[in-house]
């Protein structure tokens, strides 16, 4: 039966982070870390799923959704302070022995937190949250120019993936059948990054993305040396993170099973159901 969903905020240095939370404490721990554009919305109907079995969290991280948002002036937005962010919000919510969800920018918001501290981590989900050179995408070819290159004429092609046509496009390309395609995910994503301010956020976060690129290699070291338990789900029609990269991890975790499924980037907007299955047949064997 499925139980109630509450939404809260806490405090961690001075931000606002909101999360949604369901389940009972004392139940196995399911921690969902969001993708770009969006923010825990995103697991709303996984998190209704799974919410008879686990004790779920998914916060927003700062810039998005319904935390904090300062400005660039006020907060260094990098992947290495969203991490930091977060682990300290695992730090107070006690959360332990986590079986960790990652998609897309959750991938390097969590493996940053895994690397550091392999102790907190029972088992990785990893949904088309990449590691692996072999997974990126023709379809990112303008971010990762402009990382390399990040000057005017540059930033206004990194600008598209800021627009209400992209943020659709992410929600529908690949996927398998777009009528399942709720219209409200890609209509909220997008009401956050047309707030004041919310571009200058994404635009130093696609500037710092080559540091998750770099850090790979601090990855996949960790994957060799821990072995975590790891199922990978993949939409194996993404154009950003593409179906090579789901396959890869198998490279460094060869007890991993992998699932490429047919869907896009947001597996879970018409998957959901067949995901949370997966992933209780998972977390429980």
């Amino acid at each position: 039966m499925k139980e109630q969903i509450f939404y809260r905020t806490i405090e961690i240095d001075g931000l606002d982070i909101f999360f949604r939370e369901s389940g009972t404490a004392g139940r196995p721990v399911l921690l969902l870390l969001h993708g770009f554009p969006s923010s825990s919305h995103m697991y709303r109907d996984l998190i209704a799923d799974l919410s008879d079995a686990y004790h779920i969290v998914a916060p927003d991280y700062p810039g998005f959704g319904q935390s904090s948002a300062p400005d660039v002036n006020q907060f260094a937005y990098t992947f290495d302070n969203l991490s930091a962010i977060i682990e300290q919000f695992i730090d107070r919510l006690q959360l332990r022995n986590i079986n960790m969800y990652i998609q897309d920018y959750g991938g390097p918001v969590g493996l940053r937190i895994a690397s550091r501290r392999p102790d907190l981590i029972r088992s990785l989900i990893i949904q088309n949250a990449n590691a692996y050179n072999e997974g990126l995408g023709q379809a990112l070819e303008p971010l990762l120019t402009y990382i390399r290159k990040p000057d005017a004429e540059h930033e206004q092609a990194a600008r598209f993936f800021l627009t209400a046509e992209a943020t659709k496009w992410l929600y529908l390309n690949g996927a398998s059948d777009i009528s399942r395609i709720s219209p409200d995910s890609y209509v909220t994503d997008q009401y956050y990054l047309d707030r004041d301010g919310s571009d200058e956020i994404q635009l130093a976060l696609f500037r710092d993305y080559g540091s998750n690129i770099a850090s790979y290699e601090e990855w996949h070291k960790y994957f060799k040396a821990h072995q975590p338990d790891t199922l990978v789900l993949w939409g194996k029609n993404d154009s950003l993170f593409i179906a090579p990269g789901g396959d890869a991890y198998k490279k460094d975790l060869p007890n991993a099973e992998i699932i490429q499924i047919d869907g896009g980037h947001f597996l879970l907007e018409e998957h959901h159901e067949f995901a949370a299955g997966l992933i209780k047949r998972f977390i429980q064997e």
